[in-house]
């Protein structure tokens, strides 16, 4: 009997534009996946020996980088920030499209131009300061989970960075986005050692590849 492959995927937007593709790709879960009462973090898979996990997006690379789970889907902006050397990212989705970026109160930037030093809220501090290194500033990161765009208005930080999509929540909280540090996508990713060693965890990386391919060609 063939062991389990774990596949992580994300709560929110990008799964419910995953889905669809997972599908395709044979890795369809169980009817209590899409029970909205159903508490449970785990599901099997119909008609295979995958079982799904379901748990927020930071965590999705977390399990797969230390190989709790083989594969995941989750944004390149995840990637990007956690940069685990286990973690192998072969296949860009093409779903789950914004942009994280930088924003601060509008009237701000003039007066702000020139600083050698900022606080920025963000739940990205990796990606935050090397872009503000770039740039020759130190960037005091203050970590914040969710409701970044309150931080500029209560003192917190004078700036943020966060996911962009529309632009509508910053407008609505008195920010404006004043650069884009990366644009981000959806993607498959995988446990280096998984792929090595499970023919089966190669086999699906083909799959997810070549429907996008087929999607792109269409």
């Amino acid at each position: 009997m063939a062991s389990t492959l774990t596949f992580a995927v994300p709560k929110g937007r990008i799964l419910d534009e995953a889905l669809p593709l997972m599908a395709q790709a044979g890795v369809v879960p169980e009817a209590g996946f899409h029970d909205k009462g159903n508490r449970a973090l785990s599901f099997a898979c119909q008609g295979s020996s995958i079982r799904i996990i379901r748990v927020r997006a930071f965590d999705v690379a977390t399990f797969v980088a230390h190989g709790a789970a083989q594969l995941g889907i989750v944004g390149s902006d995840v990637v990007e920030e956690f940069a685990y050397p286990d973690l192998y990212a072969p296949v860009d989705l093409d779903i789950g499209h914004c942009r994280l970026s930088v924003a601060e109160p509008v009237g701000q930037q003039a007066a702000s131009a020139r600083v050698s030093h900022l606080r920025v809220a963000s739940k990205y501090p990796n990606l935050t300061r090397r872009h503000f290194e770039g740039l020759g500033i130190q960037a005091e990161v203050v970590k914040l989970n969710g409701a970044m765009e309150l931080a500029p208005g209560l003192g917190l930080a004078s700036r943020i960075v966060d996911l962009v999509s529309t632009g509508r929540t910053l407008k609505d909280n008195g920010l404006v986005e004043t650069s884009r540090i990366l644009d981000v996508s959806a993607r498959l990713i995988v446990n280096r050692a998984a792929l090595k060693t499970d023919e089966r965890v190669g086999a699906l990386v083909d799959a997810f590849r070549a429907m996008v391919s087929k999607a792109k060609a269409a």
